[in-house]
Protein backbone atom coordinates (compact mmCIF):
# COMPACT_ATOMS: atom_id res chain seq x y z
CA UNK A 1 0.00 0.00 0.00
CA UNK A 2 2.92 2.02 1.02
CA UNK A 3 3.99 2.41 -3.31
CA UNK A 4 0.57 2.17 -4.30
CA UNK A 5 0.24 5.71 -2.57
CA UNK A 6 3.00 7.49 -4.23
CA UNK A 7 1.89 6.33 -8.01
CA UNK A 8 -1.42 7.67 -7.23
CA UNK A 9 -0.40 10.67 -6.38
CA UNK A 10 1.70 10.91 -9.28
CA UNK A 11 -0.85 9.73 -12.09
CA UNK A 12 -3.35 12.50 -10.15
CA UNK A 13 -0.74 15.43 -10.49
CA UNK A 14 0.06 14.18 -13.82
CA UNK A 15 -3.74 14.49 -15.13
CA UNK A 16 -3.82 18.17 -13.82
CA UNK A 17 -0.44 19.15 -15.78
CA UNK A 18 -2.11 17.68 -19.01
CA UNK A 19 -5.02 20.05 -18.19
CA UNK A 20 -2.92 23.32 -18.24
CA UNK A 21 -1.86 22.61 -21.72
CA UNK A 22 -3.58 24.79 -24.21
CA UNK A 23 -3.05 24.93 -27.61
CA UNK A 24 -3.71 28.61 -29.44
CA UNK A 25 -6.87 28.56 -30.87
CA UNK A 26 -6.58 28.06 -34.62
CA UNK A 27 -9.64 27.49 -37.59
CA UNK A 28 -9.70 25.77 -40.29
CA UNK A 29 -13.01 27.50 -41.21
CA UNK A 30 -15.81 24.93 -41.97
CA UNK A 31 -14.24 21.83 -41.12
CA UNK A 32 -14.50 19.42 -44.21
CA UNK A 33 -17.37 21.69 -45.45
CA UNK A 34 -18.12 24.64 -47.96
CA UNK A 35 -17.71 28.26 -46.68
CA UNK A 36 -20.38 29.65 -48.23
CA UNK A 37 -21.96 28.63 -51.64
CA UNK A 38 -20.39 29.46 -55.42
CA UNK A 39 -22.10 33.36 -55.32
CA UNK A 40 -20.93 33.93 -52.22
CA UNK A 41 -17.43 31.85 -51.38
CA UNK A 42 -17.30 32.97 -47.75
CA UNK A 43 -21.16 33.02 -46.61
CA UNK A 44 -21.21 31.31 -43.46
CA UNK A 45 -17.47 31.32 -42.45
CA UNK A 46 -17.87 33.35 -39.55
CA UNK A 47 -20.10 31.31 -37.87
CA UNK A 48 -18.05 28.62 -38.58
CA UNK A 49 -15.56 30.77 -37.00
CA UNK A 50 -17.33 31.07 -33.92
CA UNK A 51 -18.11 27.49 -33.83
CA UNK A 52 -14.47 26.40 -33.99
CA UNK A 53 -13.89 28.55 -31.24
CA UNK A 54 -16.47 26.89 -28.69
CA UNK A 55 -15.08 23.44 -29.93
CA UNK A 56 -11.38 24.33 -28.97
CA UNK A 57 -12.54 25.25 -24.94
CA UNK A 58 -14.55 22.66 -25.00
CA UNK A 59 -16.81 21.89 -21.85
CA UNK A 60 -19.93 19.63 -21.51
CA UNK A 61 -21.97 17.64 -23.73
CA UNK A 62 -24.53 20.19 -23.21
CA UNK A 63 -22.29 22.98 -24.23
CA UNK A 64 -21.30 20.84 -27.17
CA UNK A 65 -24.79 20.93 -27.97
CA UNK A 66 -25.85 24.40 -27.83
CA UNK A 67 -22.58 25.05 -29.93
CA UNK A 68 -23.91 23.16 -32.65
CA UNK A 69 -27.63 24.73 -32.28
CA UNK A 70 -26.04 27.89 -32.72
CA UNK A 71 -24.39 26.83 -35.64
CA UNK A 72 -27.43 25.60 -37.37
CA UNK A 73 -28.95 29.00 -36.08
CA UNK A 74 -26.25 31.33 -37.74
CA UNK A 75 -26.41 29.74 -41.51
CA UNK A 76 -30.15 29.59 -41.34
CA UNK A 77 -29.24 33.43 -40.54
CA UNK A 78 -27.68 33.83 -43.78
CA UNK A 79 -30.27 32.21 -45.82
CA UNK A 80 -29.59 28.70 -45.34
CA UNK A 81 -31.80 26.36 -43.96
CA UNK A 82 -31.19 23.88 -45.71
CA UNK A 83 -27.45 23.63 -45.14
CA UNK A 84 -27.37 24.72 -41.67
CA UNK A 85 -29.79 21.03 -40.70
CA UNK A 86 -26.76 19.34 -42.95
CA UNK A 87 -24.18 21.05 -41.51
CA UNK A 88 -25.68 20.18 -37.67
CA UNK A 89 -26.43 16.62 -38.63
CA UNK A 90 -22.31 17.16 -39.40
CA UNK A 91 -21.25 18.26 -36.33
CA UNK A 92 -23.16 15.93 -34.52
CA UNK A 93 -21.53 12.37 -35.78
CA UNK A 94 -17.82 14.78 -36.22
CA UNK A 95 -17.30 16.47 -33.58
CA UNK A 96 -17.52 14.07 -30.76
CA UNK A 97 -14.23 14.39 -28.57
CA UNK A 98 -13.47 10.83 -28.81
CA UNK A 99 -12.15 10.97 -32.49
CA UNK A 100 -8.37 12.47 -32.52
CA UNK A 101 -9.25 14.44 -35.31
CA UNK A 102 -8.23 18.47 -35.74
CA UNK A 103 -11.98 19.62 -35.54
CA UNK A 104 -13.28 17.42 -32.28
CA UNK A 105 -14.70 18.93 -29.15
CA UNK A 106 -12.41 20.48 -27.34
CA UNK A 107 -9.09 20.42 -29.51
CA UNK A 108 -7.57 23.01 -28.00
CA UNK A 109 -6.87 20.59 -25.15
CA UNK A 110 -4.85 16.91 -24.93
CA UNK A 111 -7.02 14.48 -26.58
CA UNK A 112 -9.42 12.31 -24.63
CA UNK A 113 -10.37 15.24 -22.31
CA UNK A 114 -14.01 14.19 -23.36
CA UNK A 115 -17.07 15.93 -22.22
CA UNK A 116 -15.80 18.06 -18.74
CA UNK A 117 -17.11 21.08 -17.68
CA UNK A 118 -14.61 24.20 -17.28
CA UNK A 119 -12.11 24.93 -14.65
CA UNK A 120 -12.19 28.83 -12.96
CA UNK A 121 -8.25 27.91 -14.09
CA UNK A 122 -8.87 26.66 -17.39
CA UNK A 123 -11.18 29.79 -18.17
CA UNK A 124 -8.34 32.17 -16.92
CA UNK A 125 -6.11 30.27 -19.72
CA UNK A 126 -8.61 30.38 -22.60
CA UNK A 127 -8.81 34.55 -21.66
CA UNK A 128 -5.63 34.76 -21.30
CA UNK A 129 -4.70 33.31 -24.68
CA UNK A 130 -7.47 36.04 -26.68
CA UNK A 131 -5.15 39.11 -24.93
CA UNK A 132 -2.84 40.56 -28.00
Amino acid sequence: MRILQPLLILLACAGCASQARLRPFETDGCSLFLNGTSEHKNLWLNCCKKHDHKYWMGGTKAERLKADLDLRACVAAVGQPEVSSLMLKGTRVGGTPYLPTRFRWGYGWPYLRGYKRLTDGEKKLIAESQRP
